[in-house]
């Protein structure tokens, strides 16, 4: 695997990889990599020529009084697992190559940005929508592959390359959970025992009221219903 920090070194480690029409699978992640990302991975790799993965924890898509600061980080370990999964290319820009002085574009998503976690995070998904941007112009994939986890962020992504008519398609995987049903996030490390306990509640709650809407039941009672079963818990 060859890791790339500067533009120069990302052209470098690329050029071969984009010879001869062949395709390129990118998974851009913030690091503190899980099984979740190796399934991103290993899906681009089924269906591409060569992979490559972007570590960038990206200052943008976290608020005030977010986590920025103790987003957990580890770069050697997180190297061993791209090396591990078969990952071509590593790319870890700096926050000064991602942004350098003088830069004047953001991108604004309004329609899939809108409400659910845009409502509650202003500001989160211009984030994600611009770092997303500018990873697909250094690394040119031809296939971008996100988690259905994060799904609004998902069709916020799309929604971005299809109005920029971006040369790439984007590819959601299915979510990856531990045996209790919680999906695997990196920042299930912060839960202490109790909050890792309970924390499988909310899919199983979930899938509860998802299978008594498809049965028929009123789906304001079935979601009422939920939410008191959350609240209880």
């Amino acid at each position: 695997m060859q890791i790339a920090r500067t533009r120069e070194d990302l052209a470098r480690a690329l050029s071969a990889l984009r010879r001869d029409g062949r395709t390129l699978g990118f998974v851009p992640t913030m690091g503190a990599l899980h099984a979740g990302h190796v399934a991103l991975l290993a899906r681009a790799r089924a269906e591409c020529d060569a992979t490559a993965a972007s570590i960038f924890v990206n200052p943008l898509q976290f608020g005030p009084n977010e986590d920025f600061a103790r987003y957990p980080r580890d770069e050697a370990g997180d190297l061993a697992t791209l090396d591990a999964a078969g990952c071509d290319v590593a790319w870890l820009p700096d926050v000064a190559t991602m942004y350098p002085p003088g830069s004047a574009t953001a991108i604004e998503v309004t329609g899939p940005a809108e409400g659910w976690e845009g409502a509650v995070r202003p500001g989160h998904f211009r984030g994600v929508a611009t770092v997303c941007a500018r990873l697909f112009g250094q690394v040119r994939p031809t296939h971008a592959y996100f988690g259905e986890k994060d799904w609004q962020q998902v069709q916020v992504v799309r929604r971005m390359v299809a109005d920029l008519a971006l040369p790439l398609e984007i590819v959601a995987v299915p979510t990856v959970r531990e045996a209790d049903g919680l999906a695997l996030s990196s920042r299930n490390r912060y839960l202490a025992p109790a909050e890792r306990e309970g924390a499988p509640r909310l899919y199983s709650v979930m899938r509860g009221a998802a299978a008594a809407i498809v049965s028929g039941a009123d789906v304001a009672d079935a979601l009422g219903q939920a939410r008191a079963a959350l609240e209880q818990a």
